[in-house]
């Protein structure tokens, strides 16, 4: 293997969407580290799966390799898709697939960037356990501010021998071998929640517990007679639009979540009369003026970042699709200020309640 593996700046990786936040990158030291590990092994066989490689920049550096990637969200799949179409990389030369689908069997090498969701972590390592040869490696990096030693004991669980690199630019990786015998793990939670049970896959947003701001959603919100076809917008697991069904057991119903894990997840926990789930970043396949209502609890951090762009862009995708006279509820930290943004898009923003931590905004 030659060390052109190891050029960063062999192709050209940009982020998708576009962000205004000069700071965010489209990789990181740890995905760097990573090529050169993996350089450094100098495999014969190359039998490969990529987790977790939010832009694509592993994907297109180890293209010839011919590697599985895994999609987790559709702004990831978007994003590499994009990175290897302005990079002249053919797309059939890879195999995409989810989540939830068996790997390919006997894999020699798997690339992992340590994610947030050290549950999805476990979820991870358990899958390749069933999955990689006998003399298969993991090779697993992260940088260190986000390093927990719950890493090395979950690697633990599914390795005999879990080796750790020295610190490179701020980075490290993990070098896992021998995979112990497999054993069975569940991959959902089960959280209780006014009196039902919600299931939901490792790696979906909030596991222990239905996040307060979604709780505080729910206790203030009341459907209008009017509000026959209703959007749950980054769904999650669900929980919003359980909420809704409740009410209105013959409204229709659409989730659409970027998370390809959330939208397994709420399939698990609604009644599928009237419900239509989505796994999408964008509106863009629904019509103008077609929704009653649209509710969200929305996201303004992905992995370890914070930023509200994302939110602010479905935003106006949500006037858009927006009745005459429909209306746009959400649910906000305080700090995040989303009113701001609102009143630029929206011609009337008020407040329907509001507690020390968050806001709920109803928008016309």
């Amino acid at each position: 293997m030659t060390d052109n593996n190891t050029n960063i700046n062999k192709y050209t990786i940009t982020r998708y969407p576009k962000t205004n936040n000069q700071s965010l990158q489209a990789w990181s030291a740890a995905d760097e580290y990573l090529l050169k590990e993996f350089d450094s092994l100098s495999l014969e066989k190359t039998k490969m799966t990529i987790f977790n490689d939010r832009f694509g920049f592993l994907t297109c550096h180890l293209h010839q390799f011919f590697p599985t990637i895994i999609l987790n969200y559709k702004s990831q799949e978007k994003a590499i898709f994009q990175n290897l179409e302005s990079n002249d990389l053919k797309f059939s030369d890879l195999n995409f697939t989810t989540p939830l689908e068996a790997l390919p069997e006997q894999l020699d090498v798997a690339i992992l960037r340590v994610p947030k969701s050290l549950d999805l972590f476990r979820m991870q390592l358990f899958q390749l356990s069933k999955s990689l040869d006998e003399r298969g490696i993991v090779l697993a990096s992260f940088m260190t501010k986000y390093f927990s030693p719950q890493i090395l004991s979950i690697a633990n669980e599914f390795f005999e021998k879990v080796e750790q690199s020295k610190a490179w630019k701020k980075s490290r990786v993990l070098i896992l071998k021998n995979k112990k015998r497999e054993k069975d793990i569940s991959i959902l939670h089960s959280i209780v929640f006014q009196n039902s049970i919600y299931q939901q896959y490792f790696g979906v947003f909030s596991a222990k517990n239905i996040d307060y701001a979604s709780q505080f959603f729910i206790q203030h919100l009341k459907l209008k007679e009017g509000d026959q076809r209703v959007l749950d917008l980054a769904s999650g697991n669900g929980v919003l639009s359980k909420a809704v069904q409740l009410q209105s057991p013959n409204c229709e119903i659409h989730l659409m979540d970027d998370s390809f894990l959330a939208i397994e997840s709420s399939k698990l926990n609604l009644n599928p009369k009237n419900v239509f789930f989505h796994f999408s970043d964008s509106m863009e396949m629904f019509k103008d003026n077609f929704f009653d209502l649209v509710i969200s609890n929305p996201p303004f951090h992905f992995e370890h970042e914070t930023n509200i762009e994302v939110a602010v862009r479905l935003f106006h995708e949500v006037k858009r699709c927006l009745k005459n006279g429909g209306r746009f509820e959400l649910v906000a930290s305080r700090h995040l200020n989303f009113k701001t943004h609102l009143i630029k898009i929206f011609k009337e923003v008020n407040v329907v309640s509001e507690n020390n931590k968050f806001i709920i905004y109803e928008c016309f």
